[in-house]
């Protein structure tokens, strides 16, 4: 699966709720989700200034009729999705995109997608505070087309000095692991096994990959570095074998 991002010319057009023309500020957009944005920041280490940048840029400041309507604020269309769909004339007539139940839930879903394809790996070698890193490596990873991408994030976030959200110190979500030390016990909702030297999990009914990295102490970034899941992957079934620990390069069935 690949994230597809609206143009920025689309979510720029602006909704109105119940004939009236009222349309969100920058800075009341800023005030409505810096805490979620910091606290995406603290589980999913993406630093808030660009969060808040990207939603900003990619919903109109939230008054595009993708975020008004379908709580999406970072223009994710469909594919791979089975949740509510809407759909709104894009590249193509009627193109189709996600709707959540609420913003929060499009929030998570933009760090998801992030931390879990190879592609934007590298931005997180980037500090936290170097929001220019990030804003040009965003563009060169594909996330957007348009040439003045990074440019047009620094400037939202020079403008509206969201640089000051990357330097607060979030309550610890996030600790350096420490698994178990024998091969088998039970964690809080799940057995812990080994198989070759590397811990694992199975998937019960309603993991995520997110209440799996939460529980063990990880980012998700770790949790899909450790598993050899395609790139279609984006629920995890009942009976999946998900590994909490580095595994060794040589592995059964290995060709080297």
């Amino acid at each position: 699966m690949k994230l597809f991002i609206t143009s920025v010319g689309l979510l720029l057009v602006t909704y109105s709720f119940a004939g009236t023309a009222t349309k969100i500020t920058r800075q009341e957009y800023v005030d409505t989700w810096k805490a979620i944005a910091i606290e995406q920041m603290a589980i999913h280490n993406i630093p808030a200034s660009i969060t808040l940048a990207q939603g900003i840029l990619e919903s109109g400041s939230g008054n595009s009729e993708l975020a008004r309507k379908g709580n999406n604020h970072f223009g994710i269309k469909c594919h791979g999705w089975t949740g509510s769909t809407m759909k709104i004339d894009d590249d193509r007539k009627g193109e189709c995109f996600r709707v959540y139940d609420s913003a929060k839930e499009s929030y998570n879903d933009h760090s998801l997608f992030l931390n879990k394809y190879d592609r934007y790996s590298f931005l997180f070698d980037f500090d936290k505070t170097d929001y220019k890193a990030w804003a040009k490596g965003l563009k060169k990873a594909g996330y957007a087309t348009n040439p003045s991408y990074p440019s047009l994030l620094i400037k939202i976030i020079e403008d509206l000095k969201l640089d000051q959200f990357d330097k607060i110190i979030a309550p610890e979500i996030i600790k350096s692991p420490n698994l178990v030390s024998t091969s088998t016990m039970m964690s809080n909702t799940h057995k812990v096994e080994s198989h070759k030297k590397a811990k694992y999990v199975t998937a019960k009914k309603g993991d995520t990959f997110y209440k799996i990295a939460l529980e063990f102490n990880l980012n998700l970034n770790q949790l899909y570095r450790y598993n050899d899941f395609g790139k279609e992957k984006d629920v995890l079934l009942e009976g999946d074998v998900v590994y909490i620990q580095r595994r060794r390069k040589i592995q059964f069935g290995s060709k080297k």
